[in-house]
């Protein structure tokens, strides 16, 4: 697995975490996203064991994401967010947090942000 990957999914993986708990939609999320990224074996289960704990943004490396991968990392984060049908308070502040570390101007971040809520609540209709 490449540092930016796993960055990438350890940053999900603190969204998930954002309403203080770690359910079956989001832990299948989680799989979907090391299957997404083809990573398996020890790193897979590496990632598993660190979703067992509460994270947080402040627990993931975002140093190694290239300025595409901030951008992409936020359209995946607010999805996440959107997983078990609806986003919790706690889950918009994380992602405000998310903006702030990602070093994202708030002009595109809302642009991003509100293009990947429309696809969240599109493939919500769709499951």
């Amino acid at each position: 697995m490449q540092p930016h990957e796993e960055a990438m999914v350890k940053s999900l993986v603190a969204v998930a975490w954002a309403d203080g708990r770690l359910d079956g939609e989001e832990t299948q999320v989680i799989d979907a996203l090391l299957e997404a990224f083809g990573i398996g074996g020890e790193d897979a289960d590496g990632i598993r064991e660190f979703a067992k704990e509460e994270r947080s943004i402040a627990d993931i490396p975002l140093t190694e994401l290239s300025a595409t991968d901030r951008r992409m990392l936020l359209q995946h984060a607010v999805i996440v967010t959107w997983v078990d049908g609806e986003q919790h308070e706690k889950e918009l502040a994380v992602l405000d947090e998310l903006v702030k570390r990602l070093n994202l101007p708030e002009d595109e971040a809302k642009t991003l942000r509100e293009a990947a809520d429309e696809r969240a609540k599109r493939m919500l209709e769709i499951s």
